[in-house]
């Protein structure tokens, strides 16, 4: 008669010592879960916008429209905003005249510094059909100038030559431009000994 109560307890044991042992391990398991989540780094909130538009204007004017296959705004302390597939600026002047554009593979907005910086086949386009091109672009809103540290070619808008450096600085109009080291040629035509060079 006893034999089925030992029988029993001993069941009891065993399913408990089994249960323990799985609740063991389903904590080690849940404890091994939280530390491998907790080492992924934390994701950045970012907004992503397709075929951007963004016009600014100034007193009710349009003073540049901005467009971009892709705008990413990320919403951490820098609040840039970052364009991977390219951007390009046409900015006007008080009669909505163009005056310039600029476009680029890859820019990058720093809010927080008030710097725009394009990357990767940069051209400017001047109104006259003037064209610089470079690698590399800042722009400094603070200062409203531009600058860059790498090679830069200017092509003259009669085609009749190019100027390049190893850097330059511009106003915001590219009216006023300072080269560092410039070498460069042009063709002289009939009594006109330098070419129109837009800038």
């Amino acid at each position: 008669m006893k034999r089925p109560q030992i029988w029993r307890n001993w069941l009891f044991i065993t399913g408990l010592a089994l249960g323990l042992l799985s609740l063991s391990s389903a904590c080690e398991n849940d404890m091994r879960d939280i530390e491998r989540i907790a080492s992924i780094p934390e994701e950045e909130a970012v907004d992503v916008s397709l075929q951007v538009t963004v016009t600014y204007s100034d007193s009710a004017k349009v003073k540049a429209v901005m467009t971009a296959p892709e705008m990413r705004v990320y919403h951490d302390s820098t609040n840039n905003s970052e364009f991977n597939k390219g951007v390009e600026i046409i900015f006007y002047d008080e009669n909505l005249q163009e005056t310039q554009r600029i476009k680029s593979n890859y820019a990058l907005l720093r809010q927080s510094e008030q710097l725009t910086e394009f990357r990767d086949d940069v051209v400017i386009t001047k109104a006259d059909g003037s064209v610089i091109k470079t690698e590399e672009l800042f722009y400094d809103e603070k200062n409203q100038k531009y600058y860059n540290t790498v090679p830069i070619i200017f092509f003259f808008s009669d085609e009749r030559g190019n100027q390049a450096a190893n850097s330059f600085s511009a106003d915001a109009n590219f009216v006023r431009i300072d080269m560092e080291s410039p070498t460069g040629y042009w063709i002289t035509r009939d009594n006109n000994l330098f070419p129109s060079s837009g800038f």
